[in-house]
């Protein structure tokens, strides 16, 4: 097999398109297949650094580990950060190159990045057996029809067969599929090969019938029923869409070492990006993270952090108007565990001057951490190594704002002032003996008797996950169909089912 290809569609959002991608880039590679991940255009907060310093969705580098490749920007060539309601910044090929309303972006800029889209794609194609594209919301919208690179778009020009995945926890999903194949013309439908039902509870034979049923109705099949899996922990793409305000990170089922856990509390600041950061504290048995937005929530917490993001000054906005910035005051001053990360860094600082993000020019920061920050036009991407608390560690940096370091004692790219750390580095507690060395600080500054687990490695846990998801594929999908349509493309002669797109 050489240049293979699937595209994973979906019926919505949060369908389940990244997940069924990486899962089956896991049993792929599992079955000795040279695969690779695509995304022709992401919208996402949590991005991640390639080895290039190409800046790409965080959700194409968790499918590169389960392919077991490293990640370059080929696999996701358009990258939409929101900044708002209606503009992002535009990366393209890991670097950004403006900042682009909604309107103008699908009125035209959209169709001149096809080209280079495409040919990421056919690159990837021509050095690997297969490559498992994702879609991106749904391939029905009809209004983006015409400027679409994701969907039916890349599709069609590339002649991938199509899977639609559907969410069958939310309900609806028969409709969902045939809605989405009757919405679609004639030459789109062509390659819709069939459907993948995802997050089933219950006993399988009870939706036979309709799988029956849809099949009558659309002529294509459903290549399988994957059931609902807890606790797998896989990176989002587009963040937590709803109110955050209790949200648990799924977190291992395991009791803590010593008398005490551990509480952590994150400030769901707006346009929080790389949230992702604090799935390593989740993953330490008697560490309980959850998202908080009120101050009371503040009380129990033996470390707050405050992520990163992609409004600095928005969230200090936010920060002061809930009194969350009050009350993150009142625990420095009492010498209880505070973290800010990149633009949670910046933030915790003296003073911002930003004429790039949010172009407010001079804004006071909180003043907990000796540092003054000017945002750059040109944005910072690496991949930096180095030592903190007597151990390695490493991370990735993505930000515009340049951090003027001026007293505390030295931390990663940051400081430390007091129970009060920052830094711009992100994914730093993936390293696993720093993970616990910080750990055992804020434990000691909060007075618990927890003890870090010697042994979680935040690597091994990932890849276990990412074999569950292989697993699932296995178990429960017609892997053999799903091979052949890899292999040889969507079966000829599928019918059309109307009324197709207006």
């Amino acid at each position: 097999m050489r240049g293979g290809g699937l595209l994973v569609a979906g019926t919505t959002s949060d369908a389940g398109k990244s997940v069924v991608t990486a899962g089956i880039c896991r049993w792929l590679v599992r079955q000795g297949v040279k695969v690779a991940p695509f995304k022709g255009q992401n919208m996402s907060l949590n991005s991640f650094v390639t080895r290039e310093g190409a800046e790409i969705g965080r959700a194409q580098a968790m499918q590169a580990q389960a392919a077991r490749v490293e990640p370059t920007a080929l696999m996701n060539p358009v990258l939409l950060k929101p900044g708002g309601d209606r503009s992002s910044q535009v990366v393209l090929m890991g670097r950004p190159v403006g900042e682009m309303s909604a309107r103008g972006y699908h009125g035209g800029r959209q169709q001149t990045l096809f080209e280079p889209v495409l040919a990421c794609l056919e690159e990837l194609r021509a050095t690997h057996d297969a490559v498992i594209c994702e879609g991106a919301g749904s391939p029905a919208e009809i209004n983006l029809r015409r400027t679409d690179i994701v969907n039916m778009g890349i599709a069609r020009a590339a002649r991938l067969p199509v899977v639609v995945v559907g969410d069958i926890d939310r309900g609806g999903v028969f409709a969902q599929f045939f809605g989405t194949t009757a919405l679609l013309a004639p030459e789109d439908q062509e390659l819709i090969a069939g459907y993948l039902v995802n997050k089933f509870r219950g006993d399988v034979t009870l939706l036979e019938p309709g799988l029956d049923m849809l099949h009558g109705l659309t002529g294509r099949r459903t290549f399988g029923v994957l059931p609902y899996a807890h606790g797998l922990g896989i990176d989002e793409e587009d963040g937590l869409r709803v109110s955050l305000r209790g949200t648990v990170r799924e977190s291992v089922v395991a009791p803590p070492l010593g008398a005490d856990v551990l509480r952590v509390a994150v400030c769901a600041v707006p346009l929080m990006s790389n949230f992702t950061d604090v799935d390593a504290l989740a993953a330490e048995p008697g560490v309980i993270v959850r998202f908080v937005d009120r101050p009371e929530e503040l009380a129990d917490a033996d470390l707050v952090v405050v992520p990163g993001t992609r409004g600095t000054v928005k969230a200090l906005a936010w920060l002061r108007e809930r009194g969350l910035a009050d009350a993150i005051a009142r625990r420095a001053a009492e010498g209880r565990p505070v973290l800010g990360i990149c633009g949670g860094f910046q933030a915790l600082g003296e003073h911002i001057e930003d004429e790039v993000e949010s172009k407010a020019g001079a804004v006071d920061g909180l003043g907990l951490l000796p540092v003054r920050v000017r945002f750059a036009r040109e944005k910072t991407l690496a991949r930096p190594v180095g030592e903190a608390l007597g151990e390695r560690v490493e991370g990735y940096e993505i930000h515009h704002g340049v951090a003027d370091v001026r007293g505390g004692e030295p931390f990663l790219d940051g400081c430390r002032a007091g129970s009060v750390w920052g830094t711009h580095w992100h994914g730093s507690l993936e390293s696993d003996g720093f993970r616990r060395a910080f750990l055992r600080e804020v434990a000691e500054a909060a007075g618990r008797a927890f003890v870090p687990a010697p042994d979680t490695s935040f690597h091994t846990l990932r890849e276990e996950q990412l074999d569950r998801l292989g697993d699932l594929i296995e178990e429960h999908a017609d892997t053999d169909a799903l091979l052949r349509l890899i292999e040889e493309g969507a079966p000829k002669g599928l019918p059309f089912v109307p009324p197709g797109a207006p």
